[in-house]
């Protein structure tokens, strides 16, 4: 454990034990508590008990899949632990499907201890409130509370996960901008530009989903042809 630590803790899950024993020591470097699991009941198990600021999650797990588990994660929490996934080399579809049940990001398998981390960090700068506006931010029915981080559409709460809400909220703190995905990826993900801009495009058609009244039709989150998305208040 590191001497001293930033409050946070992180909830490792994999099944291989070389696997947990260096991520966690590397967390640990950087200042994290951590906690391991080696299965998919181990893992929810101790999110129920410790409440981590945030879980990396193996999809290949014994008796209940990573998939399944960030399910029961976000039902249980209504997706406000971020998620960060640990997907097989060359496996697209489970980078994208992970993404579209809520993951907030993912690293590939074999990865730098590293860089994993410097995600970590980058995720969790993101879950802190938003400083920079905190008056709630009202459209046609949506309204946007960014100190709080609620989202209500026509008086009900939308549940979204932390990357939906800050993509969610910079679009609309800067209304009638358009956005490249690759400034997206800069300004709500931390990353470089050079990043797979596909995790913008599974996150915009998550939000719809949940936002707008018709996602076909987007009447808030409108894609600008040749440059990427904007805000339409």
């Amino acid at each position: 454990m590191a001497e001293q630590t930033n409050g946070r803790t992180v909830l490792v899950v994999d099944d291989e034990p070389t696997i947990t024993e260096i991520v966690a020591r590397y967390l640990e470097r950087a200042g994290y508590e951590t906690t391991t699991a080696a299965t998919g009941p181990q893992a929810l198990q101790a999110a129920a008990e410790l409440d981590p600021d945030l879980v990396v999650l193996d999809l290949m797990l014994p008796e209940i899949d990573g998939f399944e588990v960030l399910r029961r994660l976000q039902e249980s929490d209504g997706a406000r632990t971020p998620v960060i996934l640990l997907t097989a080399k060359g496996e697209h579809d489970d980078k994208l499907a992970g993404l579209r049940r809520g993951a907030d990001d993912y690293v590939v398998k074999p990865f730098s201890p590293t860089e994993l981390v410097a995600r970590v960090d980058a995720v969790l700068r993101r879950a802190r409130p938003v400083e920079e506006r905190t008056e709630p931010i009202v459209f046609d029915g949506l309204a946007i509370d960014p100190r709080g981080r609620r989202v209500t559409r026509d008086g009900a709460e939308v549940q979204l996960s932390l990357r939906e809400f800050d993509l969610l909220l910079f679009l609309a703190s800067n209304p009638g901008q358009a956005f490249s995905r690759d400034q997206l990826i800069d300004q709500v993900w931390n990353a470089p530009p050079f990043s797979d801009t596909s995790t913008v495009t599974v996150h915009i058609r998550r939000l719809r989903a949940k936002i707008e009244p018709d996602p076909e039709q987007p009447r808030f989150i409108q894609t600008v042809w040749g440059v990427g998305y904007r805000f339409q208040p």
